[in-house]
């Protein structure tokens, strides 16, 4: 893992080349409109293409090998990769929102600083991908496997992470607002300090997972599995914790939420404000109508 020092070192040639020096690139390569078809080209030749940087917006370079290949400030929107292999390839400050990964074999690839808004990752493997700082929003990332990534600061902002594989990630900081986290596996990632706000993380696995100082506000974790996890300044106000497995008071007593959070049944959680609230699973029952009063039956005697 590499210190966030270098990270930045390594970012700075990519947000270069987006301001002043992706104009020397595209001069440097060949510009393409429309569908670029490449069906005529080696692998070997379709890299060394790329690598020149440059725009090919609705490229079909779905099944090529593409390992190593350098898109550094390039543009590559709408393209389509599916099953592509990009292991080890580099996409630093580049552009590929709308393109499609699905099956794409991208371990070890480098995403930083990034935009694949709207793109579609299913079933692709990015094992050890380093995307920090990448433009994930309304993303599909169904089926994937990012495990031992790194992924801090990336924005995952209503993407679709329905049983997506992070364990073991970092994720420092990193956005997850109003995802679809359905059966994701979280275990063993560090989460701390990311936004979880809004999300679905039903029957998600948090096993062992560090959430220090996340916001988990307005979330839903049926069935999720907090087993061993850190919650330390955790913010869980509004968060629906009912149905939560592996939950302890003593990872509660580190978080704090509201009098709308929702815990398993005898769990309590001190509100954000300092003071311990007792947090009700479900509504008291109303009170029951005051009882009337007796009537008494009066007799009134009558003299003659």
């Amino acid at each position: 893992m590499k210190r966030p020092l270098a990270l930045l070192r390594r970012l700075a040639p990519a947000a270069a080349a987006l301001t002043g020096g992706l104009a020397g690139v595209l001069v440097a390569a060949p510009a393409f409109a429309g569908v670029v078809n490449l069906s005529q080209m080696q692998d070997r030749d379709v890299a060394r293409m790329v690598s020149l940087g440059g725009s090919c917006n609705r490229c079909e370079l779905s099944g090529r090998d593409l390992s190593g290949a350098t898109f550094t400030g390039a543009s590559f929107t709408n393209a389509t990769l599916v099953g592509a292999t990009l292991r080890g390839a580099e996409l630093l400050g580049s552009n590929f929102a709308g393109s499609d990964f699905s099956r794409a074999d991208m371990r070890g690839v480098e995403m930083m600083g990034a935009n694949f808004t709207g793109s579609t990752f299913i079933s692709a493997n990015l094992t050890g991908a380093e995307a920090t700082g990448a433009n994930l929003i309304n993303t599909n990332f169904q089926d994937a496997n990012l495990s031992s990534a790194e992924l801090n600061g990336a924005n995952f902002n209503r993407a679709v992470l329905t049983r997506t594989r992070f364990n073991s990630s970092e994720m420092f900081g990193a956005t997850l607002a109003n995802v679809r986290a359905t059966g994701a596996d979280f275990s063993n990632a560090e989460i701390n300090a990311s936004n979880l706000t809004n999300g679905v993380f039903d029957s998600a696995k948090f096993n062992n997972a560090s959430l220090d100082s996340a916001r988990l506000t307005g979330a839903s974790f049926d069935r999720a599995n907090f087993s061993g996890a850190s919650m330390n300044r955790t913010d869980i106000r509004g968060a629906d914790l009912s149905g939560a497995r592996g939950l302890t008071q003593d990872q509660v007593h580190d978080a704090c939420g509201d009098g709308a959070t929702r815990l398993p049944n005898g769990l309590t959680v001190r509100s954000c404000g300092g003071a311990r609230i007792r947090v009700i699973r479900t509504p008291p029952a109303p009170p029951s109508p005051p009882i009337p009063p007796r009537q008494r039956n009066l007799v009134v005697a009558s003299g003659h």
